[in-house]
């Protein structure tokens, strides 16, 4: 699989117990796991490589544990802190609520009727959500709250925005 086939849904935050259990911190919002056979961590060259899961328990709608085959005790669990997990298109599909916001990636997102490009990242703050998207060759980040955001359109994968006057200018000179 190329790098467009995984899609970056947490990291590893913490170490949990006594057998080696991890603590994910994902945006993936409001997820059960049930039925998550892998993840993947990108090794020390850039490949992704695929951990079998043995259980997921939702502790929030941020973090879940994760017991992973081969991790047994705290100290074989320790390499793995904050290492972004990715996952399939696949399993990020199966996986992602739809209520949350990295759901969106893949959108098409519109400036009134003007297509600007499609969502290429989510970037989660405390009081806005940014999303990437490359418009004219150029990388813009599109705000999306309460008075940018007039419409989603799941069925057809589209975002209609208002964006503020100027902001495109500001990337696009």
């Amino acid at each position: 699989m190329k790098q467009e086939d995984y899609i970056s849904i947490g990291k590893i935050a913490g170490v949990y117990g006594l057998k080696g259990e991890v603590i994910l911190q994902h945006a993936l919002g409001d997820t059960t796991f049930e039925g998550l056979q892998q993840l993947f961590i990108k090794d020390a060259t850039g490949s992704f490589l695929p951990w079998f899961v043995e259980g997921v328990r939702k502790k929030n709608d941020e973090e879940a544990y994760l017991k992973l085959e081969e991790v047994h005790t705290p100290e074989a669990a320790k390499p793995l802190l904050r290492k972004e997990v990715w996952f399939t298109g696949a399993d990020f599909k199966r996986y992602a609520s739809k209520k949350a916001p990295i759901s969106l990636l893949g959108y098409t997102v519109k400036d009134g009727k003007q297509v600007l490009g499609v969502i290429q990242e989510i970037i989660e703050q405390p009081h806005q959500v940014l999303c990437r998207l490359t418009v004219r060759g150029k990388e813009v980040l599109i705000p999306l709250h309460a008075e940018s955001l007039k419409k989603v359109d799941h069925q057809y994968r589209n975002i209609t925005v208002k964006l503020p006057d100027g902001l495109l200018e500001i990337y696009l000179g």
